[in-house]
């Protein structure tokens, strides 16, 4: 069977992802005026700025390829898209309250979905000048601003020590307090955006649960990287989010955990609640 992604295309991508996060640096380190989305999410010319530099990368890249990227999505419905086998799927700042916080903890997410799975996945965040970057049979690597690159490799919990648990600083909600407790002793890591995927990739936590809204955009391109380092993202029933799969771009409350063998299913919360997010 032949390779979905290769080495060469990724570095491309990797390319793009650096070239936005320039830009969005740019902003970040400048005086910025803070819109607001008709849901109220805070925008910024960084946002627009990395979209325009992604999408035009993109194209350069792969003219034949459809980009969905969060600032574009509402020109695309379900009916234009149905029939997408193979697309980017960007964020083009993923993170954007933590960016207006001026906390560093954002990030810029690119992602191949083929046939539903993301097959490659980039996250760069600006700030650090670190990027993450993964293909489907090629692994995972981070890669520093001083030019090293490493593999990265989830961790396996060692047996009586705490488990590690990224949670949001934002999204902290009784279902996650609930699945906390029922894991027992345990140390929380908070931080923003894809980099709680990236650390758990890199090892530095076990689990990344989630009870709360997301949209495709936020998750694909990490779930790569967490994959390709021989972890999961899937939905509560421990099956691989998969993407646009109907009209609906948000996605089921999910799981992300570093060791599959795990019992994870026995430690959530309730029965009672929606296998979906809040709406």
């Amino acid at each position: 069977m032949s390779q979905v992604v290769d080495r060469g295309l990724l570095d491309a991508v990797r390319r793009i992802a650096d070239a936005a996060a320039r830009r969005v640096l740019r902003v970040y380190h400048s005086p910025f005026e803070v819109a607001r989305k008709a849901d109220e999410s805070p925008l910024t010319e960084a946002d627009l700025a990395s979209h325009r530099t992604i999408v035009e990368g993109l194209k350069a890249l792969s003219p034949a390829l459809p980009v969905l990227s969060e600032e574009s999505a509402d020109d695309v419905d379900f009916a234009a898209r149905a029939g997408w086998t193979r697309y980017w799927l960007v964020d083009p700042l993923d993170g954007t309250k933590d960016f207006v916080k001026r906390n560093g903890e954002f990030t810029v997410n690119i992602a191949l979905i083929d046939r539903h799975a993301p097959v490659l996945g980039v996250v760069a965040a600006p700030v650090t000048g670190v990027c993450y970057a993964a293909g489907r049979g090629l692994g995972a690597r981070r890669y520093d601003p001083d030019g090293a690159a490493s593999d990265l490799r989830v961790r396996t919990p060692a047996a009586g020590k705490p488990w590690r648990v990224a949670a949001s600083r934002s999204h902290m909600d009784p279902r996650t307090e609930a699945f906390i407790r029922n894991l027992g002793p345990s140390e929380r890591v908070s931080i923003g955006s894809s980099l709680k995927f990236c650390l758990l990739a890199e090892g530095g936590v076990d689990v990344y649960p989630r009870f709360g809204p997301t949209s495709e955009w936020d998750t694909a391109a990490a779930q790569c990287v967490v994959e390709e380092a021989g972890g999961r993202v899937t939905d509560l029933g421990l099956e691989p989010l998969r993407y646009n799969t109907g009209e609906s771009l948000l996605n089921p409350y999910f799981l992300a955990f570093g060791d599959p063998s795990v019992g994870w299913r026995a430690f959530l919360p309730g029965r009672d609640h929606p296998a979906g997010p809040d709406t």
